[in-house]
């Protein structure tokens, strides 16, 4: 296929934090607010004169300092996280809106507060109680927590909260949504004009670049890919979603296409699914009563115990590899995180042995690493993958 037009520019857009649409937009004096799990509504954090950032390290590589605060044994995109904060890869945000997503998350966050290692005047860290239910009580419980920890600062540093305002940041959040929507619905057609690598590079400059300023190359790119001749025959022997959790590196995207797996559906924290879903306001419903709604009624963090969340999360994976026409499922977790670890495990069980969907398991490290070992799992999961399909086509021959 000829090369999207923005895709080169797209990646160097994510080779740090502090990108070329980063620099512009402070320069203009928006206020960069730092996030780093779905727990923190991201279209709240677009209100005008403000824009959401999502926490990455790009190209991480040692993490001493930040093994030092939070020890080898603990998550290794936290330690990521803060290693590049000491390092001063966040000067530019105005502040960081957490979640007690975990524990590990929950310390890192609170590193930011007591090193200080942000150098921007007035800088703030806010951690919010997200609740573990999805009853109204934890909705109200919810707003009053948004309310207080992340409205009341930007309020104090002139942002607009009102509701209209935040009615109007609802309304980028789902013009992006359409968009990245648009495009990742080619990954359904048999012989898409787009990969699974292409598309999380797009995914990913939609949530660590200002929204209004990526906008347009989002919608050249839509235009683009419509009339986008894909190969002549599809080039890969399979079709699998990637589900888990924090996988911020296209490059991992690109080592399973790389083994014969085009990755079609992307349900991980930095994936399309739940991010890129329309916020909808109800009739008679607050803007941000309809984002605490959206945001609890939408979330597949595992940290969810209810029996009716369990069952939501293998749906939508189950679903995804319907409407993708998926032939398996690779399901990732970072190494020593403890919610997806039990989760992998689980739905392992009920996706491959239940609902009789093919799925490989794999734990990684924050950077990519252990790419040989990684490649032998791919692979051989991809011959898998094939062998049942061609077994099925005998069958059907017979039959």
């Amino acid at each position: 296929m000829i090369d999207l037009q923005h895709l080169i520019y797209f990646e160097h857009l994510l080779e740090e934090a502090n990108n070329d649409l980063v620099k512009e937009a402070t320069v203009d004096g928006e206020l960069a607010l730092g996030y780093n799990c779905y727990y923190m509504p991201e279209a709240l954090l677009n209100l005008p004169g403000c824009f959401s950032v999502r926490l990455r390290a790009p190209q991480s590589g040692s993490t001493q300092i930040g093994n030092y605060y939070l020890t080898q044994r603990n998550c290794p995109y936290t330690r990521a996280i803060l290693e590049r904060a000491i390092e001063g890869g966040y000067n530019f945000l105005t502040a960081v809106f957490g979640a007690e997503a975990c524990s590990a998350m929950e310390r890192m966050e609170e590193h930011f507060e007591l090193l200080h290692p942000v150098q921007h005047e007035g800088f703030v860290t806010t951690i919010i109680d997200a609740p573990l239910k999805d009853d109204e009580a934890a909705m109200d419980y919810y707003e009053v927590e948004l309310r207080d920890k992340v409205l009341a600062p930007l309020e104090e540093k002139g942002i607009d909260v009102s509701d209209r305002a935040i009615r109007q940041a609802v309304d980028l959040h789902n013009e992006v949504s359409d968009v990245i929507t648009q495009i990742g619905n080619f990954r359904k057609l048999p012989n898409p004009p787009i990969t699974g690598y292409e598309f999380h590079v797009i995914q990913l400059v939609s949530q660590v670049c200002p929204q209004k300023r990526i906008l347009p190359y989002l919608k050249e790119t839509l235009e683009e890919l419509k009339t986008r001749k894909p190969e002549k025959e599809f080039p890969f022997r399979a079709r699998v979603v990637l589900a888990g959790s924090e996988i911020d590196d296209p490059k991992f995207t690109q080592l399973i296409e790389s083994c014969g797996a085009m990755v079609v559906a992307d349900r991980y924290c930095f994936g399309s699914v739940p991010s890129r879903e329309q916020i909808e306001i109800r009739d008679g419903e607050t803007a941000l009563r309809a984002i605490v709604r959206h945001y609890i009624e939408t979330s597949l963090c595992p940290r969810f115990m209810t029996g009716s969340k369990i069952d939501q999360r293998q749906d939508v994976l189950e679903n995804l590899v319907k409407e993708y026409h998926a032939d398996g499922i690779i399901y990732e977790s970072m190494k020593f995180c403890e919610f997806w670890s039990y989760e992998k495990v689980l739905s392992n069980y009920i996706l491959g042995t239940e609902r009789n969907i093919p799925t490989c398991t794999i734990e990684k490290e924050y950077a990519l690493t252990g790419i040989g070992q990684l490649q032998t799992r791919f692979q051989a999961f991809v011959e898998g993958l094939e062998i049942k399909k061609h077994s099925a086509a005998r069958v059907g021959k017979q039959v």
